[in-house]
């Protein structure tokens, strides 16, 4: 039997430079983001997916995919840090799940491979992953169970993981010849 890794997207914020929450967008087709993202996620290798909405979460609760989790970051507001913790809230030691993997909404582009190539082979409780674009470091990124604790600690305004990451370097995954490196943090 697989691991159980929970995919877990970020789609809190209210999106001020979008002009509107990142979590109702959808591509000019109209793909809902919300949508792509999960099927990224489960398509990649995740056995389950928990959506964290905030800023707009009433309207975009009907946009997460049948069979989504959904968390509301009640504190969104403070950035990314607090919707990555509300993302992590009820996984402990004890938890059937092995390591969660970490996107942001506003990645329309993300491919199932480059999840699947962060989620290959045995994942231990221990690991963390990167996949590594282009454009530099990005995301999906797998977050082994021993790590949540400790990264909890770290979360704090709208740099999310990062911090901790710089101090607990990742596994970097070689995605560059994949889309999904870039985020949409504009209209158009």
């Amino acid at each position: 039997m697989p691991e159980d890794l929970l995919g877990v997207v970020l789609a809190a914020g209210a999106g001020t430079r979008m002009g509107r929450p990142k979590a109702l967008c959808a591509t000019p087709a109209g793909a809902p983001w919300l949508r792509l993202a999960h099927d990224a996620l489960a398509g990649g290798g995740c056995t389950r997916v928990r959506v964290v909405l905030g800023a707009g979460a009433g309207a975009a609760r009907p946009l997460v995919p049948a069979g989504a989790e959904v968390v509301v970051a009640t504190r969104w507001q403070r950035g990314l840090g607090a919707s990555l913790a509300a993302g992590l809230d009820g996984l402990g030691p004890g938890s059937p799940t092995v390591a969660v993997v970490v996107t942001l909404v506003d990645l329309p582009d993300l491919d199932a491979r480059a999840v699947a190539r962060v989620t290959a082979g045995a994942v231990r409780p221990g690991d963390l992953r990167r996949a590594t674009f282009a454009t530099g470091p990005g995301h999906p990124v797998l977050i082994g169970r021993d790590h949540w604790a400790p990264l909890r600690s770290h979360l704090d305004g709208d740099a999310g993981a990062r911090a901790y990451l710089r101090s607990h370097p990742p596994v970097d995954v070689d995605c560059t010849d994949l889309p999904g490196g870039l985020d949409r943090d504009t209209p158009g």
